[in-house]
């Protein structure tokens, strides 16, 4: 058996800049005394978690150790393949319900493939009570399951999990590395491509999007000028609440299409998708998904401000270093003439002082505060030193 090497071919390919972890799991596919029955893989935002996690599980299960061609790779890949199981959400957290169906299936033995594989993404959803019911199958694994877990960070998880679990940590990627990726995979030009890896601190999935479509870069750098540009308080909160109207409008557009799709898929499985009125048991059950898609709609919008708070953060960071005139290149070279007026009208304390405020304002949205409070807060802090 052999397996690919680091130099980014195979299942591996999408891993941009994790040598040292491909490399542990690598070893753990071919020796062994490597191996384990439970995985704990983090990493910050856009570092690859969930592309190394398909990985690892398609490199177990192929004949060659990951050759990223037959059918067993693609499968994993894609999604299909019957011995490797993803439990993704788009909600606040994890069901203990879902976890409990991932421990039943982790007791059943593989149809086919060497090992039974089962990953949780963004395990750190999990509450408390949820874990309690993952702990004892990672505890008593079965002989042919494999675990693995994906969080931001080590104390994301649980102890008693991540006791348990053999850990692999992965980096933010050289934006060089990320702009060739994007340039490989989208056809971009390589300018466009670092512009994108830049301005996206780096994740990958961010990247490709704001490369691949000029109106999401627009719209960020036009969100960002507004904030640099904004004056007085009155200017501060209309700000915030366009942007917040921007990000639901955001959220609203992605959760559309497969939202619908959803409805169709359980309207076509209960046998009711020609029907104009639905029988009561139908609607309950037609109810439930649109609870469920409230939430993880939510969860989007949550997400989406997130995003737009760590642009901003990169923005005081330009300012920053520019008032320092430190030699560094900054996120967002496109509106640089703006940067520097902000650079040279607000300073060094003041950029802190925003930074600072950032920070404050993404404690505050995860500890369930109004988005557009935390905003307003937020950018009525960043506007009073200019007035």
């Amino acid at each position: 058996m052999s397996v690919q090497s680091a130099t980014g071919t195979g299942v591996w390919g999408e891993l941009v800049g994790q040598d040292r972890a491909m490399a542990t799991l690598k070893r753990a596919v071919t020796d062994p005394s490597a191996m384990t029955h439970a995985w704990l893989i983090t990493g910050p935002p856009g570092s690859g978690r969930s592309n190394a996690a398909l990985a690892f599980a398609a490199a177990l299960q192929c004949p060659r150790g990951g050759c990223g061609e037959c059918q067993v790779c693609t499968s994993v890949l894609a999604g299909t393949n019957p011995d490797v199981e993803v439990l993704r959400t788009d909600k606040v957290v994890i069901a203990i319900d879902e976890v409990r169906e991932l421990v039943t299936t982790a007791g059943r033995s593989p149809v086919g493939g060497r090992w039974r594989v089962i990953i949780v993404e963004d395990a750190d959803r999990m509450i408390e009570r949820t874990t309690n019911v993952l702990l004892k199958a990672i505890e008593e694994p079965s002989p042919r399951t494999v675990w693995i877990l994906c969080a931001p960070s080590p104390m994301d998880v649980l102890v008693t999990i991540r006791s348990r679990c053999r850990a692999v940590s992965l980096q933010v990627p050289d934006t060089q590395a990320v702009a060739d990726l994007i340039v490989r995979r989208d056809g971009v030009s390589p300018q466009v491509a670092l512009d994108a890896a830049r301005a996206a601190w780096s994740h990958v999935g961010r990247a490709r999007r704001l490369a691949n479509d000029p109106a999401v870069a627009h719209q960020r750098i036009s969100a960002l000028r507004a904030v640099l540009t904004m004056r007085g308080v009155a200017g501060a909160v209309r700000l915030a609440g366009e942007l917040v109207q921007n990000a639901k409008d955001e959220a609203a557009a992605l959760s559309e299409e497969s939202e619908a799709r959803e409805r169709g898929e359980l309207l076509t499985a209960l046998g009711a998708q020609d029907l104009r009125t639905l029988p009561p048991a139908i609607r309950s059950q037609v109810r439930h998904l649109e609870e469920d898609q409230k939430r993880r709609r939510r969860r989007r919008e949550i997400d989406t401000v997130d995003q737009l708070l760590i642009d901003i953060a990169g923005l005081f960071r330009d300012v920053l270093v520019t008032a320092i005139d430190a030699q560094v290149e900054t996120l967002n070279s496109s509106i640089q003439d703006d940067i520097e007026a902000a650079a040279a009208q607000l300073g060094t304390t003041a950029a802190l002082a925003a930074l600072d405020s950032v920070a404050l304002a993404r404690t505050r949205i995860a500890g369930n505060v109004t988005p557009l409070l935390a905003i307003e807060a937020l950018l009525v802090s960043i506007a009073e030193p200019r007035r």
